[in-house]
């Protein structure tokens, strides 16, 4: 059965069990997240996203929330995403993924760009 139309008018299927619900929920967002990096310049490349491989992605509390907090315009206050990052149980592999992949945009892991280049200094 087809639900009412969201987001630029794409139909979504109604699902019977919670665990289909929350699956199209992480997908959505997961989604929602590409077509941020990719509108942003953002080095992760969509299929990064939405390849499945990096499973704490779908355990990010992020994913549960309004992406665009994690991508604030320039000089846009950080505070939100640093807010859900502080309670998040994989803020230490957001980091990191940040950290391997040179993300120079975005809150990750509980960082902004800036304090991520600053650790890397202090790290290297």
């Amino acid at each position: 059965m087809l639900g009412s139309a969201v987001g630029g008018g794409e139909m979504v299927r109604q699902v019977g069990s919670p665990d289909q619900a929350a699956e199209l929920r992480i997908r959505a967002r997961t989604q929602a997240l590409a077509d941020i990096a990719l509108e942003t310049g953002c080095t992760v490349v969509a299929a990064d996203l939405l390849d499945g491989d990096s499973v704490w992605q779908d355990r990010a509390l992020c994913a549960q929330t309004d992406p665009e907090a994690f991508w604030p315009e320039k000089g846009g206050s950080t505070r939100e995403a640093k807010r859900i990052c502080g309670r998040c149980d994989v803020k230490v592999e957001c980091l990191e993924y940040a950290l391997a992949h040179d993300e120079k945009q975005g809150i990750w892991g509980g960082l902004s760009e800036r304090e991520r280049r600053k650790l890397k200094r202090r790290v290297a």
